[in-house]
Formats: structure tokens, sequence, C-alpha cells
């Protein structure tokens, strides 16, 4: 009895390393997500604030929300996410989006067509993203 439990024992830790392996590999998928979200969110704030309205919002609007589309067909498509990633998600777009509102607001008010308010603003609002996709790269 004994050694048909050890041999079980071994199969199954052996079966939970591979899915281990199988979901560290396959939930890569999530560092391209972010990075791409964060560089689409530099252009619509990039665009928003730099080319002249109502342009500018058009464009970057369109842009934006192509780039939202494909990225949730994207994710929906992936076999895999990572343990929390709800959560980490949830909580990478609740700061991007007090980020971007942080940045649009005063832009939009006072601060039309200045690059030096709308590229470091840029910079800002695409770091939800960018930090999001360099922690999941190191789990």
């Amino acid at each position: 009895m004994g050694e048909y439990a050890s041999r079980d024992a071994a199969a199954a830790l052996a079966r939970v390393q591979e899915l281990d392996s199988t979901v560290r590999k396959s939930s890569k998928w999530y560092v391209r997500y972010q990075v791409l979200y964060g560089c689409a969110a530099a252009v619509l704030v990039l665009s928003i604030g730099l080319l002249p309205p109502p342009y500018g919002v058009a464009i970057g609007t369109g842009f934006w929300m192509a780039t939202v589309a494909g990225l949730s067909f994207y994710a929906v498509r992936q076999r895999v996410s990572r343990r929390g990633f709800g959560r980490r998600h949830i909580g990478m777009i609740m700061v991007w989006a007090l980020l971007y509102l942080a940045v649009l607001f005063p832009g939009v008010m006072w601060h039309q067509g200045a690059a030096s308010w709308w590229v470091p603003g840029a910079v800002v609002v695409a770091l939800p993203g960018l930090i999001g996709g360099y922690l999941e790269a190191r789990r």
C-alpha cells in the first residue's frame, strides 16, 4: 500500500510542477497587454493635448477605442491568468484612470497645446501599464 501511495504522490507532485510551469509560460501575455496599454494611454494623452481640437480628441479617442477593443479581444483568447489577476488588473485600471483625469482636466483647462504639460503627463499616464508590465514580468 505504501509503494502505491508514494508513486501516486510523486505523480501528483510532477503534475503540479507541470501545471505551474504551464501557467508561468502562458500568463506572460499580460506583460505585453500592460505595456501596450501604457503606450496607448500615452498616445491618447498626447493626441488630446497637442493636436488641435476637435481633431486631437477624435483621433485620440478613436485610437484608444481600437486599442482597448484589440486588447480585450486578445485577453479573452488567453487560456491562463495568474492567481490575483482580476485584483491586479482592476488596480492598474483604477490608478491609470486617476492619473489620466489628473492630467486631462488641468491640461484641457489651462495647458492646451503646451508640450511642457502634455509630454510629462503622457509619461505619467503610461506608468501604471509600464510598471505593471515590469512587475508581472518579474513574477
